[in-house]
């Protein structure tokens, strides 16, 4: 079996396969995160050493335990049962050792409070030659699993040793017996449906059923009918029998999965909604206090990046180790998710909360070692109190949220409790910022691509990157309002520089499926062009995607270009480079149209601004004429934005305007929506 390819770690939860010494089974448990990418959380015995898969690789990405061209094909059944939310099997026959061998795969994910998966449980087993092996006798009573074959009226024909066993007399006691005795009354009008089905030749998926013992003992199996030919007309059908009643084992451990991390141990985010949510209403609105502790790590992204993921996945678990210790039965420990820990403290007062939090502060005091290396680490806590500070687990924890903020502000390494009036003090586009930092991390930024389309031949081959944020306390971010705030904090440095990176991954991806001559524009903020190492950055990129510089362009804004001396040294080290510069929302500026004959610039956009009033206002008309022959004069190209009448893309025809961009051709859309529009040259 070709790493996962070929087993599809299938994930199970109805409908569990028992481990079976005879047949081996290959369980596995793989977290779903934003993206998604999926995450190795649990292997059962038979699971490991199948390719990359051991003990230490718990907590690994997939794509770091799968071949590369083995990869596609995992993470497209994941992503299925993502999308559909619905369980499905995988068949599939591979040549192994000289043999061939067939396996069956389950997968199922298991889904949060909101609905969506958390986690797929892969279940695979091999079924060579199943049915020949049932048509041939000695195969027949070798067979490790019950096997009976079945009249179509439903008389037992024969039945192996096996599944004497399976229910506690000798096999030829069964013969002639029938089928629908074995099963609860209420049960046999679903059996006799699936018999007749069979019968037709009809193959079924296998399904679990109670099966009662002649001498009264029960036992939980699985069930799967398989049609038998004689030349083309199915004569009798055999049922192949599975015990699951031993599967209790890998039950529990699936349960467990759901509702703990797979790092630290500790509750998941999951198991504190529920735990929470089942708190408050035990607590019968006013009548116990109890509370939120929302911890995380000061510092832990540059702790992170310095040392290594591994690092910093040892100094978590130590830290739960810590918190394990600290805390007594009343008190419930989650893992939000990374470097997030969440404490609900019952049946406390603020008194008592101070107690714990500063038993908390104190127990970060002694270092954390690591790869033998001494580190000292500090927390900050948020704390909410309930019912004083929300009745319900969403605001008790956005409150603690909030409290936490609050303590990054005045200076980390210490704690507060939430106030009503910090959400005056403190805006939402406070709190805003927090999530921001660790947008990139959470997966929350996605790249939308709008067309520039060709207005002589109608072609489109150039298209503008457009960021969009996603956050799952703000939703859909608008970026007037995070792109501001990205600027005046300085992330947008490293947002840049993620823009840069993903684009580049996607023109890459475009050239593979055969779309050659794509160019997309990306826009870089004023601070972001400042930076020396912005053409390194780009320079980079290109290089790792294997990309000709012309496949990507440079967008500026005119306010990028105030310092002339700078601005003329960083656009000659990027056209060095070789990728093609354009100038934004042109006209709109302060700056002088002597830039244009001093600087590099291929391309100038019109501003929507203009462009909207084109039909009705004949400044702006005259205007757009202007940039249009301007930029002809001095060999430059020009796009024009907002276009959103047809009106409005005659006029730009006639005024010999090459490209046009805006809603009346389309919204930013996805990559895959743009493939769609894509013509392959």
């Amino acid at each position: 079996m070709n790493q996962i390819k070929n087993a599809m770690p299938a994930v199970y939860k109805r409908h569990p396969i028992p481990f079976n010494k005879e047949r081996a089974e290959f369980i596995y448990i793989v977290g779903v995160e934003p993206g998604p990418t999926f995450r190795l959380l649990f292997a059962n015995e038979d699971g490991l050493g199948i390719g990359n898969i051991n003990m230490g690789n718990a907590g690994k990405l997939i794509e770091e335990l799968v071949n590369a061209e083995d990869f596609q094909a995992v993470y497209s059944s994941f992503q299925k049962v993502v999308d559909t939310k619905r369980p499905f099997w995988v068949k599939e026959t591979v040549q192994r050792n000289n043999q061939i061998q067939s396996y069956e795969t389950h997968l199922e994910g298991m889904k949060d409070n909101e609905g969506n998966i958390q986690c797929i449980i892969s279940i695979t087993r091999e079924v060579s030659s199943l049915i020949e092996e049932f048509s041939r006798h000695p195969l027949f009573e070798s067979n490790s699993d019950g096997v009976i074959s079945i009249h179509e009226d439903g008389s037992i024909i024969e039945a192996n040793n096996a599944m004497g066993k399976l229910l506690g007399i000798p096999e030829n006691e069964l013969e002639n017996i029938s089928i629908y005795s074995l099963f609860e009354q209420e049960k046999t009008l679903k059996l006799k449906n699936l018999l007749d089905a069979a019968f037709k030749g009809i193959n079924q998926e296998p399904f679990c059923h109670l099966i009662l013992s002649p001498f009264g003992n029960e036992v939980k199996a699985q069930l799967k009918l398989v049609p038998f030919y004689t030349g083309d007309q199915v004569t009798s059908v055999y049922i192949v029998v599975r015990d699951i009643t031993e599967n209790t084992k890998n039950l529990q451990t699936i349960e467990y999965m759901a509702y703990h991390d797979y790092l630290t141990g500790l509750g998941n985010r999951r198991s504190l909604m529920e735990d929470l949510t089942g708190l408050v209403e035990k607590s019968g609105g006013d009548q116990v206090n109890f509370a939120v502790l929302y911890m995380d790590i000061d510092r832990f992204k540059y702790f992170n990046d310095t040392f290594g993921h591994q690092a910093g996945d040892e100094l978590l678990r130590q830290i739960a180790k810590r918190l394990k210790g600290l805390f007594l039965k009343e008190t419930h420990l989650y893992r939000q998710g990374g470097d997030e820990f969440v404490i609900v403290l019952k049946d406390s007062d603020r008194k008592k909360v101070c107690t714990i939090a500063q038993k908390l502060l104190v127990i970060f005091h002694e270092p954390f070692m690591i790869n033998e290396q001494d580190y000292y680490i500090t927390p900050s806590i948020g704390i909410s109190m309930y019912p004083s500070d929300g009745k319900d687990a969403e605001s008790l924890i956005k409150n603690a949220d909030s409290a936490l903020y609050r303590v990054k502000q005045k200076g980390r390494g210490h704690f507060q409790f939430y106030r009503s009036d910090m959400n005056e003090a403190f805006p939402s586009y406070i709190l805003m910022e927090s999530h921001l930092r660790k947008a990139i991390e959470k997966n929350e930024f996605t790249i939308h691509y709008q067309p520039q389309v060709n207005l002589n031949t109608g072609r489109t081959t150039s298209f503008e990157a457009l960021l969009r944020w996603n956050n799952r306390k703000f939703g859909n971010v608008p970026p007037a309002q995070f792109i501001p705030l990205a600027e005046e904090t300085g992330l947008i440095i490293s947002i840049g520089e993620w823009v840069i990176e993903t684009v580049c991954r996607q023109i890459s991806e475009w050239h593979l499926k055969g779309y050659k001559d794509i160019r997309v524009a990306v826009n870089i903020s004023p601070k972001q062009f400042q930076q020396p190492s912005l053409p390194v950055t780009i320079c980079e990129a290109l290089q790792k995607y294997g990309l000709q510089p012309s496949s990507l362009e440079i967008e500026i804004t005119e306010g990028a270009m105030e310092d002339t001396r700078v601005t003329l040294t960083m656009l000659q080290r990027l056209k060095e480079i070789g990728v093609i510069i354009s100038v934004d929302d042109f006209g709109t500026g302060y700056s002088s149209l002597n830039y244009l004959k001093q600087f590099p610039i291929d391309i100038l956009k019109i501003d929507q601004s203009f462009v909207k009033e084109i039909q009705v206002n004949e400044k702006d008309a005259a205007i757009t004429k202007t940039i249009i022959h301007l930029a002809h004069n001095l060999g430059m190209e020009v796009v024009a934005e907002g276009v959103e009448e047809k009106g409005q893309v005659q006029f730009l025809l006639s005024a010999r305007c090459q490209k046009a961009q805006g809603f009346y051709f389309s919204k930013p859309v996805t990559a895959e929506e743009i493939e769609k529009k894509l013509e392959c040259v």
